[in-house]
């Protein structure tokens, strides 16, 4: 595909890393032998930097400016692309395709590749892939109202369309 070039930032679909942000490091657009379908080399962020204030001590702060990163092969089904782009010079080398061959190799790709990111997120740049998506849940988790009258809303909502479904089914 040829918008899903290196550096592209896309969001994973499906999956244990489903709403998490990748970049595309290396896209392989007719497969291989192993996956059979256009798939792409991806590395992001499984657990992302924790909200700072001037009050917290700078090994409290240095300590929730940490990041957990992945690296994954992912199916072009799975990935959603977004407008944004990562210029990630220091991972071309590190991460590829052989890096999955041994744990060893995983484990130091890993380990760039948090480092990399994390140079980035506090020099500031690319502040939107440094924060979780904005999901339904998450606003409802940290919603201000009462949360009996959401549930309550819900419940009204339900007895409203079991209701037409009686009514349509009565015609």
């Amino acid at each position: 595909m040829k918008f899903l070039k290196v550096g592209r930032v896309a969001i994973i679909t499906h999956g244990r890393y489903a709403g998490k942000k990748v970049v595309i490091i290396q896209p392989v657009d007719s497969g291989n032998k192993a996956h059979p379908f256009g798939h792409a080399l991806v590395a992001g962020i499984e657990r992302y930097p924790s909200k700072i204030t001037r009050r917290m001590s700078k090994t409290r702060q240095e300590k929730r400016n940490k990041i957990k990163p992945f690296v994954k092969l992912v199916n072009y089904n799975h990935l959603m692309p977004t407008r944004y782009t990562l210029e990630l010079e220091g991972l071309k080398g590190v991460v590829s395709n052989d890096t999955f061959k041994e744990v060893t190799q995983r484990e130091d790709a890993k380990k760039t590749v948090k480092k990399v990111l994390e140079e980035r997120y506090t020099s500031g740049k690319n502040r939107w892939f440094f924060t979780p998506l904005n999901t339904i849940e998450n606003s409802m988790m940290f919603a201000t109202r009462d949360t009996s009258t959401m549930v309550d809303a819900a419940a009204d909502v339900a007895a409203a369309v079991m209701l037409e479904n009686e009514n349509d089914r009565e015609k």
